[in-house]
């Protein structure tokens, strides 16, 4: 089992001191082991918990989410409805996130081939300013 310090998890993770303090505090990691002289050291279930943030933060969890889904992870079997419930509601806001940016995107390719054929004026910025005024 390693001990790893701060700088050892930035470089193997991509995560900043301060984020890894962050963590902490808000009770993401837990009984983080410290040197004699105060140091924090991370041992390899450290790493497990960190590498499962940030994979649940890609899945578009917020903190307080992952926080839950951490605690779950120590009784899966307990908490799989659990698990399923806070699942099916990310998939649904992703779903509906996903509506959002492709009529986003429709609307802006339509923009830009209308702004390729207009020898007046902007329609990208009319467009926006359309959209701002509804």
């Amino acid at each position: 089992m390693g001990d790893y310090r701060i700088g050892d998890i930035g470089k193997q993770l991509g995560l900043t001191a301060d984020t890894l303090r962050y963590y902490e505090k808000i009770g993401l990691l837990k009984n983080i082991s410290r040197t004699a002289s105060g140091i924090r050291t991370y041992s390899d279930k450290d790493i497990s918990h960190l590498k499962f943030i940030q994979r649940a933060q890609k899945m578009n969890f917020s903190l307080a989410e992952i926080k839950d889904l951490l605690q779950m992870r120590e009784d899966p079997q307990h908490a799989r409805s659990e698990v399923r419930a806070l699942s099916h509601r990310k998939l649904a806001e992703i779903e509906t996130h996903l509506q959002d940016l492709t009529t986003l995107r429709n609307e802006l390719a339509l923009l830009v081939n209308l702004c390729t054929g207009s020898e007046d004026g902007c329609p990208i910025i009319e467009g926006i300013e359309e959209s701002h005024k509804t």
